[in-house]
């Protein structure tokens, strides 16, 4: 299969398009097409390791301006990294490479794009759109353009789990609010997290196992909690991008749910020396009594 490389990840695809898939592919290879280069506006494939695409696109778009307006509305849930290769699979066919001949996305690609992306699509209320039905791409021993990452099997946890919740590093604003925010929780925990890879775009974190610090541990044991942490730095990479901020290494207060099977974190907090609040609430908790238990 045709491999395409030097991609950078992107995240979810967002929202479903508000047109049917085009009736039958054969009729469009009878269709005269033309080159184009790919516009810096088009935010979605500009950049994308080739400079020209094909008019009409695979999804029959027949202007640029067309093509710019429905590719954009896959944009604004990017950072969810469902799956490495989700840009180059839309890409395939918002804007298709401009070769002798046209080269469709593998079937193995798309069916490794939706079990990633679909269930992240799902918490938004998005089904898998049908114009992206796996069925009607080529199998993978045709020429067609196949996945670029790792395979999944082969390395579970270099692949991006997404997340349906919205995680971000909070301000201390007071020692009192952060104390009421641990009683809230089921678990509040200091820990340090490490990220795996500096070279990939493909984020993968760590925890400390020696940094764990258990300030409440809740309906969990204490034995079990850094692996349950562990457990969702691994399905909530989104999440945990999003405290990381760039960083290769961070301490942080995090605190959270336990839902069934594994944890939830609701809030993270950076622990450094100005952030004194955090440290002054840290200090009391030891001595806190939570209203429920006042009472």
């Amino acid at each position: 299969p045709l491999r395409l490389g030097g991609l950078w990840l992107l995240g979810l695809l967002a929202l479903l398009l508000l047109w049917g898939f085009p009736g039958a592919w054969a009729s469009y290879l009878r269709r005269s097409s033309s080159c184009m280069p790919i516009p810096h506006h088009m935010a979605l494939c500009y950049d994308i390791g080739y400079s020209e695409m094909r008019i009409p696109n695979l999804l029959e778009h027949e202007t640029m301006t067309e093509v710019i307006q429905q590719s954009s509305s896959w944009l604004p849930l990017l950072a969810r990294e469902c799956h490495p290769d989700a840009r180059i699979f839309l890409c395939s066919l918002f804007a298709p490479i401009c070769l002798d001949r046209l080269i469709y996305p593998c079937r193995s690609l798309c069916e490794a794009v939706k079990r990633s992306c679909a269930p992240v699509m799902a918490c938004y209320g998005y089904p898998w759109p049908e114009i992206l039905n796996c069925n009607k791409f080529p199998a993978d021993h045709e020429l067609c353009i196949a996945a670029v990452s790792m395979d999944e099997n082969s390395s579970s946890r270099r692949m991006p789990r997404a997340s349906c919740k919205d995680c971000e590093l909070e301000e201390a604003s007071t020692a009192r609010e952060i104390l009421e925010s641990l009683c809230a929780n089921d678990f509040a925990v200091k820990i340090r997290i490490l990220r795996k890879n500096t070279t990939t775009t493909i984020s993968d974190f760590d925890l400390d196992p020696s940094k764990v610090e258990v300030l409440k541990h809740g309906p969990l044991l204490r034995t079990e909690i850094p692996a349950r942490l562990q457990q969702w730095l691994d399905i909530d990479a989104t999440c945990a991008h999003n405290i990381m901020r760039g960083t290769h290494a961070g301490v942080f207060v995090v605190s959270g749910e336990v839902q069934s099977d594994k944890v939830v974190v609701n809030k993270a907090y950076a622990w450094h020396k100005r952030n004194r609040n955090l440290h002054q609430a840290v200090r009391r908790w030891k001595h806190h009594r939570c209203p429920e238990q006042a009472g």
